[in-house]
């Protein structure tokens, strides 16, 4: 598998780009990486790291998308940024997936752009696995869309449930529309109609889930409108920082606790593993011919390395095809 990565993205740039490519093509056989940017750059910073091997490759790129650029500027004006360039390889079969911790929202401008969406999808949406008491669930949407509409969520649920089948490997995943309650009553006019949707198809729907029960581990997918979506993003990921520091502070209090932590470590250093970001690569723009991955911009290199692994798994089991043969198959029955 081949995956071109968006070198000169995310926040740290280049450097952490190239060391996340090394420890692929060291930790995996079957992945060869593409480094796209300015190339006297990317062979700098390979040099510079002793790298003298085949499997990573330079293709050359001129431009850079910055973090905090417009979308449709950066897809009409930046013809050869290495973003652009990325998913140009995906589409023109030199490359099997693309990956960056760029900027977000020129990814899914120009998946939708080069790639298009497939068929029997009317938008496209981020979804990203996220760790809970049992085990792994799916995540959608993460902020690529606001004011859905009920069929929008519909096929978030179809997409969601055919990446969980495919890549997580659960047979039939339970699905769950993120709402105020439990009760199908429950909610704005949105979840209510997307409820008798969900409610009426034949996937493994289990009804609502409130934002407090999602890490319990009772759903496998778990569906909602972007716009709250990102919103319960954030604040869990502001929720695990905080907390993460409070409790370093606390162990480093007292000589006391820093005794008890000897005793917890191996127990610490596990669910530690478990809540990781850095183990779950990054978001998949679900609902386009082809595999993107977007990571954080803060990513380190384990967590871009991650998130080629990802992609790369993406795009050799097809997903996006088989995304498109499901959703059309739940249509056809709900029609």
């Amino acid at each position: 598998m081949i995956v071109a990565l968006d070198a000169m993205g995310g926040d740290h740039g280049p450097s952490v780009n190239v060391d996340a490519s090394i420890m692929t093509v060291n930790s995996f056989k079957h992945i060869d990486v593409m480094l796209v940017g300015k190339e006297d750059v990317l062979a700098h910073e390979l040099k510079s790291r002793g790298y003298s091997g085949d499997r990573i490759s330079i293709i050359n790129a001129t431009e850079t998308v910055d973090m905090d650029e417009s979308p449709s500027l950066a897809l009409r004006r930046k013809k050869d940024s290495s973003l652009r360039r990325a998913v140009e390889m995906v589409r023109d079969g030199k490359a099997d997936a693309a990956v960056t911790a760029g900027n977000s929202g020129a990814m899914m401008a120009l998946g939708l752009v080069l790639l298009r969406p497939v068929e029997g999808v009317d938008r496209p949406a981020l979804a990203a696995a996220m760790p809970s008491e049992k085990n792994p669930f799916l995540f959608l949407d993460m902020g690529a869309n606001v004011d859905c509409s009920p069929d929008n969520l519909f096929q978030f649920a179809c997409m969601g449930s055919a990446y969980v089948k495919h890549v997580m490997n659960i047979e039939s995943p339970r699905v769950a529309l993120l709402s105020i309650g439990e009760e199908a009553n429950k909610g704005n006019e949105l979840t209510k109609d997307a409820y008798k949707l969900l409610e009426g198809s034949r996937m493994n729907f289990i009804g609502n889930i409130e934002s407090k029960a999602i890490f319990r581990g009772d759903a496998d997918v778990v569906v909602c409108d972007g716009f709250p979506g990102n919103v319960f993003l954030k604040t869990t990921e502001g929720l695990a920082d905080i907390l993460l520091k409070m409790i370093k502070e606390e162990i480093m209090s007292s000589s006391l606790a820093k005794i008890g932590y000897l005793f917890m470590r191996s127990a610490m250093k596990k669910v530690a593993k478990r809540m990781d970001y850095d183990e779950y690569g990054g978001a998949t723009l679900l609902g386009i011919n082809g595999a993107c991955i977007i990571t954080h911009g803060r990513a380190s290199a384990k967590a871009i390395m991650s998130g080629i692994r990802e992609a790369s798994d993406y795009a050799e089991k097809k997903v996006y095809q088989k995304i498109s043969q499901e959703i059309q198959s739940y249509h056809e029955i709900k029609q």
